[in-house]
């Protein structure tokens, strides 16, 4: 595969899987010592990360979970966070801003910090009670931080007697990272053959609902804007038809996220329409890929890690062909802000 490293990859969603365990025996004191709620405190792309747990415990599980913005919830407060709460914080570096001063603040409120971190010597590791390092990058980031914020919530289900399939599915996410390094390689052709497709438009509408959602507005937000500067509208399936379907016309790119999840027929709808009104249509729907081993329920929960493994693949066609690093940036981590 072009520019693509397998043995990282490999290493990374591995280290991310084999967290299953630390993670669940940190969930489970956790619960023992009375905790009565989850706030997943996420700052950027890596927030928007957590979503999907954050949707798995609202629809399947009775446990109160929250997320925020963190630079929000420093000056606003919460009135659930406190010290029966359990703070999820991810960042790649251990240094964000932002995430170091909600970690500050979750203390003060005296909640528990779990902190996803890619560096064991950073701020967020040294003040989370639990710091769970597993080394990631940019391009590898997706799939660990959608894993191991998944194995949180699966295993607050667990505890709470509210998935009794746990112990196949984390089995089944054990097989995972060899399975996606061969999804990637089936899709190899059609990523570059999509990436030239598309390295000349100036604009793109992503929309997914359900888990794939979140992965709709990663890849918008944080690949497309920020690593190759083009302007994007993210719009969640169900809102599509309140306003942004006016902007669709048979010259704009419109590319649909699809998952397994329940809320598949929500991004059903928008396709049927685009179909016959924009000829700019890119439809990935995580159903197409070959996962021997994973049941259904399992690829139901991981459809946003199968789109963002894909979709890495485009990214790194799109750097190419419209001359553009994924590394550069004007402001980010440049300049004071």
């Amino acid at each position: 595969m072009f520019n693509f490293d397998e043995a990282r990859f490999l290493a990374i969603q591995a280290g991310a899987v084999t967290l299953a365990s630390s993670i669940d025996q940190a969930v489970g004191g956790l619960l023992v010592d009375g905790a009565d709620s989850v706030f997943f405190l996420g700052t950027g792309g890596a927030g928007i990360l957590m979503q999907p747990a954050l949707q798995l415990l609202s629809h399947r599980s009775a446990f109160a979970a929250y997320s925020g913005l963190p630079a929000e919830i420093v000056i606003t407060g919460h009135p659930r966070l406190g010290r029966k709460s359990i703070a999820v914080i991810p960042s790649i570096s251990g240094t964000t801003k932002e995430s170091v001063a909600a970690l500050e603040f979750c203390k003060r409120r005296g909640a528990r910090i779990i902190a996803l971190i890619g560096h064991a010597d950073t701020p967020l590791a040294s003040g989370a009670d639990f710091a769970l390092v597993n080394f990631a990058e940019d391009d590898t980031s997706c799939e660990s931080f959608y894993l191991q914020s998944l194995l949180i919530a699966l295993s607050i289900m667990k505890h709470r007697g509210e998935c009794h399939s746990y112990p196949l599915v984390v089995s089944e996410l054990q097989r995972l990272p060899a399975l996606l390094v061969a999804v990637k390689r089936a899709f190899e052709a059609q990523a570059e053959r999509f990436a030239e497709s598309i390295k000349a438009e100036p604009y793109h509408i992503l929309t997914g609902a359900g888990s794939t959602w979140p992965e709709a507005f990663y890849y918008g937000m944080c690949i497309l804007e920020e690593m190759q500067w083009i302007r994007t509208r993210p719009v969640h399936a169900a809102d599509f038809f309140h306003g942004t379907l006016e902007l669709l016309d048979k010259d704009v790119s419109l590319i649909v996220f699809k998952g397994e999840d329940a809320l598949r027929p929500l991004v059903d709808r928008v396709e049927a329409f685009a179909l016959n009104h924009t000829r700019k249509l890119a439809v990935f729907d995580s159903a197409n890929f070959d996962l021997p081993g994973i049941g259904t329920e399992t690829r139901a929960l991981i459809s946003p890690v199968l789109l963002a493994s894909v979709m890495e693949r485009v990214s790194a066609h799109l750097e190419i062909k419209r001359s553009h690093p994924l590394t550069t940036r004007r402001y980010y981590k440049r300049v004071p802000y």
